[in-house]
């Protein structure tokens, strides 16, 4: 089985996401490229066990302003009709829902998801997520549910939180990647949401974190494996 897991971001963060700590702990090969800087992605080989498009600060459909935005699309196409397992997280979500011809922008109702959120499964949903769970938001823009995918999660603020293409495309509106460290970075952030509407404040947010995100976690190793499954 290939072992390369290609992971394309969209910041300056410490790789100390759930993601790579999966693949480094399955025997996978995190490879990490940044196209917003200029690093070449290319298409995937028959070396890529799958890959992961994080979120990131880009509006998705400025890609006349971004042009690696078209790089990155191009990639989740090939991802899709290779069936090679493909993750969007956030912007990633957005991605991959433009790419399927969905909206993506902000809301009318202009709130914002800011700290840890329920999650609650669809009807479609039940084998992807079995119960209502706390999730790591940050986010004020969302996606229609692309033509053809399975609507899989919601919350209350954003009914768009997850959805499925295929069996081996995945977008999450939420960040169940990032680590209780990863969140204390965006919470001392100069663009950290607190005051928007919607938005948790710090007390609500420490709160929520120390109760539900081992939780999550859990929930997040386990799809991983099943997305990605074990390298031979």
């Amino acid at each position: 089985m290939p072992r390369k897991i290609v992971l394309i971001r969209h910041g300056d963060d410490p790789p100390d996401d759930r993601v790579t700590t999966f693949a480094l702990g399955k025997g996978f090969d995190p490879v990490f490229v940044r196209p917003f800087k200029g690093e070449p992605l290319g298409l995937p080989d028959d070396d890529v066990a799958g890959s992961v498009v994080f979120g990131g600060p880009f509006n998705v459909y400025d890609e006349e302003i971004h042009p690696f935005l078209h790089d990155e699309a191009d990639w989740i196409r090939a991802c899709m009709d290779r069936q090679i397992p493909l993750l969007g997280l956030c912007q990633g979500a957005q991605q991959i829902a433009r790419v399927l011809g969905a909206h993506v922008g902000a809301p009318d109702s202009g709130l914002h998801e800011f700290g840890y959120y329920p999650i609650a499964p669809t009807p479609a949903g039940q084998d992807f997520l079995p119960e209502t769970l706390y999730m790591t938001q940050s986010h004020f823009h969302t996606f229609a549910i692309p033509e053809g995918a399975v609507h899989l999660a919601s919350s209350p603020l954003y009914p768009n939180q997850a959805f499925r293409v295929g069996t081996s495309t995945f977008g999450f509106q939420f960040h169940p990647e990032c680590t209780i460290e990863g969140f204390r970075r965006w919470q001392a952030s100069d663009w950290a949401a607190y005051g928007k509407p919607g938005a948790q404040t710090r007390a609500e947010q420490d709160a929520l974190m120390m109760a539900h995100d081992a939780r999550q976690a859990e929930w997040f190793y386990g799809f991983l494996e099943r997305l990605f499954g074990t390298p031979q």
